[in-house]
C-alpha cells in the first residue's frame, strides 16, 4: 500500500490479546499506517499475543502497551478487532472494558469488526446505535439496546461495524473515511 497522509498524526489503539483474529487485526492495521496514523497494540498482556487464523494457531504478535500502561487519552480512536476468544476473554477484565468505554465517553471513533462488539455490548455503549457483528451476536447487541444489521459496513456516528474477514475491505474504508472525519473535525 502506498503511503498517504490522510490520517498523519493520528493515534489509534488497537486493543487485543490472546485469540484475536490474526487477518482482522493486520489488514485494518496496515491500512491504517498506509493513510499515515500511527497504531499501537494494547494489550493485557504485557510481550506477545497469540494471533488466530480461524481454528489454527497463527503468528505470535508483540505488544506495543500493556493495558495498565495505556491512557485513553493518549489516542484519538479506537480498533477492536475480532476472534472468539479475543473479545471473551478482555471482556472479563474491568480495565479493558473501561478502556473501550472511555472513548465512547470523550466522543472518539471506534471500528469493531466481527467479535470484536462484544465489547461494546460489556461497555454497555451499544444504546441506541446500528450496528453489524458476527451473526452469533446479535442476540447480545439487541439486548444491549443496539440495533443489529446484517450488512457489510455500518456506520453509526463515531461507530463503525462489520461482520467478518470477508468485509475487511469494505471495512478498511470505512474505518479510514470516518477517522479521517473525526481528525479533521479535532
Amino acid at each position: 500500500m502506498q503511503k498517504t497522509k490522510e490520517l498523519d498524526g493520528l493515534r489509534v489503539a488497537i486493543l487485543c490479546t490472546d485469540g484475536v483474529e490474526q487477518v482482522e487485526l493486520q489488514k485494518p492495521r496496515e491500512a491504517l499506517d498506509a493513510s499515515g496514523a500511527s497504531t499501537v497494540l494494547v494489550s493485557p498482556k504485557s510481550d506477545t499475543i497469540q494471533g488466530w487464523n480461524h481454528d489454527e494457531r497463527g503468528d505470535r504478535l508483540p505488544v506495543d502497551r500493556p493495558l495498565d500502561q495505556a491512557d485513553p487519552n493518549d489516542f484519538d480512536a479506537l480498533l477492536l478487532p475480532g476472534g472468539v476468544q479475543n473479545p471473551d476473554r478482555l471482556r472479563q477484565i474491568p480495565d479493558a472494558v473501561e478502556f473501550v468505554r472511555s472513548f465512547f465517553e470523550r466522543d472518539k471513533p471506534v471500528a469493531a469488526i466481527c467479535h470484536g462488539p462484544w465489547m461494546l455490548v460489556e461497555a454497555d455503549v451499544l444504546e441506541g446505535e446500528h450496528l453489524t457483528s458476527w451473526p452469533s451476536l446479535q442476540t447480545d447487541v439487541r439486548n444491549a439496546g443496539g440495533e443489529w444489521v446484517d450488512q457489510q459496513v455500518v456506520v453509526s456516528g463515531n461507530l463503525v461495524t462489520s461482520r467478518k474477514p470477508d468485509d475487511i475491505p469494505a471495512f478498511n474504508q470505512a474505518v479510514i473515511e470516518l477517522f479521517g472525519r473525526a481528525w479533521a473535525d479535532a
